[in-house]
């Protein structure tokens, strides 16, 4: 059934990103003969890089669906038709109702037998229910019993009880692309993992003296993790064969003298990785104001398959789930990605004027997994102690002025 018969506004499939030729609708927000308005989301829809929500372009009535659940369509496919307000549904066509299910007259009508009052004798238990004449449909009213039937003890085969055990569901469309990327990875790169353990006490000293002032000034909670981001970037620029990407041949080497920084977000929906471009150029306010924004709209579903592309390298942060490291698998075709554990205070041996002494530390460990076909251990470790001598050693309060 051809969309011109329908009078209203036709929604399509918006453009998604440059290589984004196709989204699979996810679930409808609205029904047929819902009110909606402008912006409003209409419908939700997944693609290899993100699920985002699909708004109204108009306020109306939304007159029919066009593509169900699960059906994959093109960018610039119809979705659905919506009635403008001011404007009459159409009449050929109109709004599906929702009505009971069908019954078959054919089928055998079970009469339904006047139950006795309290009062009334017990029936005797050998004489069948049929002899218990039944009431007329016109003249059936419900009964109330002063004391609850007994309850029936119900079978439970044991194979309903295995049902009852597991729940299987279809898994979403971004995690099946999750999934997919993270296997290719690890086919494609020889992954390695370097760890070192930071003191960020000077940090974390910096951090609380400042927290209220910054949040006051910008609406934003002072992380660690715009410092650790500001580190590995100032670094970045001293080993460049960590901000850089292969070829799949395997022949070249393209290195970047900017650095568009991945950041790793956790989501209801899955792992995403919204990319913050031209980072090397921010401070920590920027860093901090970036990464909040990133996090919030990908949890959010705004943000778009563009922002998810182009990274140069990336950064997550494992330590905000408690996590001390981890083995952070390579965001191809980038050859490395920097994990941070979680701030702990421990006691930690130090040597002052030519003593031992025992002081309480702000600690954290720092995974670095590179791509061993073009990066080598000692490049690693040399990044690592980069960012080690900067976290330990560089910050001061004009960084967040």
């Amino acid at each position: 059934m051809s969309t011109e018969q329908l009078t209203g506004t036709t929604v399509r499939m918006p453009a998604l990103g440059e290589s984004v030729d196709e989204a699979a609708v996810t679930r409808w927000l609205k029904r047929p003969g819902d009110p909606v308005t402008a912006d409003e989301p209409l419908l939700e829809v997944a693609t290899d890089k993100v699920d985002t929500e699909i708004p109204s372009p108009v306020t109306g009535v939304l007159q029919r669906i066009l593509a169900e659940e699960n059906d994959v369509v093109a960018v610039g496919a119809d979705l659905a038709v919506i009635a403008e307000a001011g404007t009459e549904p159409s009449t050929t066509h109109p709004v599906p109702a929702i009505s009971a299910p069908a019954v078959d007259p054919t089928a055998p009508v079970t009469a339904v037998p006047l139950v006795p009052s309290v009062s009334a004798p017990a029936a005797d238990p050998k004489s069948p229910v049929a002899a218990v004449p039944p009431v007329p449909v016109a003249t059936t009213i419900p009964l109330q019993s002063s004391s609850p039937e007994p309850a029936i003890p119900t079978v439970v085969s044991s194979q309903d009880l295995d049902q009852d055990r597991v729940v299987v569901e279809k898994l979403p469309r971004i995690r099946r692309t999750i999934a997919r990327r993270m296997v290719e990875s690890l086919q494609t790169a020889a992954q390695l993992t370097s760890v070192v353990e930071v003191d960020v006490t000077a940090v974390a000293a910096l951090r609380a003296a400042h927290k209220d002032a910054f949040h006051r000034r910008t609406g934003i909670k002072l992380s660690f993790l715009p410092f650790f981001a500001k580190a590995a970037l100032s670094a970045l620029a001293q080993h460049r064969v960590l901000n850089a990407s292969l070829d799949p041949e395997v022949t070249e080497v393209t290195y970047y003298r900017h650095c568009h920084l991945g950041m790793a977000v956790d989501s209801d929906k899955g792992l995403m990785v919204p990319v913050i471009r031209d980072a090397h150029r921010m401070n920590i306010e920027d860093l901090a104001r970036a990464i909040a924004d990133k996090a919030e709209r990908v949890r959010a579903g705004t943000i778009s398959p563009d922002e998810l592309t182009g990274g140069t390298f990336t950064l997550t942060n494992t330590g905000s789930r408690g996590a001390l490291f981890d083995t952070p698998i390579i965001n191809q075709p980038q050859t490395g990605i920097l994990g941070t554990g979680a701030v702990v205070e421990r006691l930690v041996p130090t040597r002052q004027d030519g003593g031992l002494r025992i002081d309480v530390r702000s600690m954290a460990h720092l995974s670095l997994s590179y791509d061993h076909r073009i990066v080598d251990g000692a490049d690693a470790a040399r990044f690592l102690t980069t960012v080690k001598t900067t976290l330990e050693h560089e910050f001061t309060a004009a960084d967040l002025l």
